[in-house]
């Protein structure tokens, strides 16, 4: 071909553009030879999306993952506790601001409030008070009470989601005493992964009156192993699974409960510690306990003083009931024998 082009006097330009052109096409080729498949595959991704005006052949929810991916995020933390909380318990919240939040460090704190149905004087104080104290989250379109805690946790953990790069989340209520910085020490030599850490209950009846009663529970007798909502920790890759799957979660009335049987058909590592003292009442004051719930403002401040003073949680240990170890080997049911030497 070239010998006919130079038969025919082809200008020399001409000539030269030909050779430059098979000489580009040659590099590509040389270059597609060499490339990984690890980079065919990005390159061909990237062509994809922009052949697409910016959306990949995986579809809308597959590049909004991977946007996230990349996306940085507002918050970083190791840890991230997160306290259920309602508009007008300022007091509770002081009580934890000044004694088991000091502890830790790469800890973000937050107290979570719905203003959803607050006038607004109420919405004023709730933004003064973070204006003073930058640890509340505010949940606009939630109306707090009882009767939407499972929504509410659903909706801090697509806000935990979306913000925070973490490795775990404490959850616990405005009644919650937590030794931040014992729980952070150990997760540093636990699964970054699927972790679901707490005080597990297997054999809870379902309630069917009172103000806890679960109308539309119809999958069992007995409420699906859950850890009780005090106090427990989960892995980042759990709050992410929860908050990109709200659409397809029932909602009971128990948020613990909701979290439990949103977890039970996944393969997830479930660690029943009894140092999460999270039942209905306390067991007590072990100087063991890494979580202690139902606390008042003294018991809070009590259990600090103690902790500045002596190093202890308790000036003297007691337990009023015994507790238990879980049993995974048998049926939910017997999952829960009280026992002495339990703390």
């Amino acid at each position: 071909m070239l010998h006919r082009l130079c038969r025919r006097r082809v200008p020399a330009p001409a000539v030269a553009i030909l050779i430059f052109i098979l000489l580009y096409f040659a590099t590509l080729y040389l270059l597609n030879c060499n490339m990984t498949y690890e980079q065919y595959k990005v390159l061909e991704k990237q062509k994809a999306i922009r052949t697409s005006g910016g959306h990949s052949d995986g579809g809308g929810d597959k590049n909004r993952h991977h946007q996230d991916e990349v996306t940085v995020k507002e918050y970083e933390a190791f840890l991230v506790v997160l306290i259920m909380t309602g508009p007008k318990y300022v007091e509770k919240r002081n009580a934890i601001r000044e004694t088991w939040f000091t502890y830790g460090d790469d800890v973000l704190q937050r107290f979570v409030i719905g203003t959803g149905a607050l006038d607004a004087d109420e919405k004023a104080e709730l933004e003064q008070e973070n204006e003073e104290n930058g640890d509340l989250l505010l949940l606009p379109d939630l109306q707090d009470s009882y009767d939407v805690l499972p929504r509410k946790l659903l909706l801090m953990y697509k806000w935990l989601n979306e913000n925070v790069d973490f490795k775990y989340i404490l959850k616990a209520d405005d009644d919650t005493f937590a030794r931040i910085d014992l729980i952070q020490e150990e997760l540093k030599g636990k699964s970054k992964e699927r972790l679901y850490w707490g005080f597990f209950n297997g054999r809870a009846r379902v309630k069917r009156r009172g103000p806890w009663q679960e109308g539309e529970w119809v999958l069992c007798d007995y409420y699906l192993p859950y850890a009780l909502g005090g106090g427990y920790v989960l892995s980042a890759d759990l709050v992410q699974f929860v908050a990109q799957n709200i659409e397809w979660l029932k909602m009971y009335h128990s948020e613990d409960v909701s979290l439990g049987t949103w977890l039970a058909p996944l393969e997830v590592k479930r660690e029943h510690d009894p140092r999460f003292d999270t039942e209905y009442k306390s067991r007590g004051c072990s100087n063991q306990y890494l979580v202690t719930h139902k606390q008042s403002e003294d018991q809070m401040r009590e259990k600090h003083h103690q902790l500045q003073s002596s190093g202890r949680l308790c000036h003297t240990e007691v337990q009023y009931r015994m507790s238990y170890t879980y049993d995974w080997s048998g049926p939910p049911s017997k999952c829960c024998t009280r026992k002495e030497g339990v703390p």
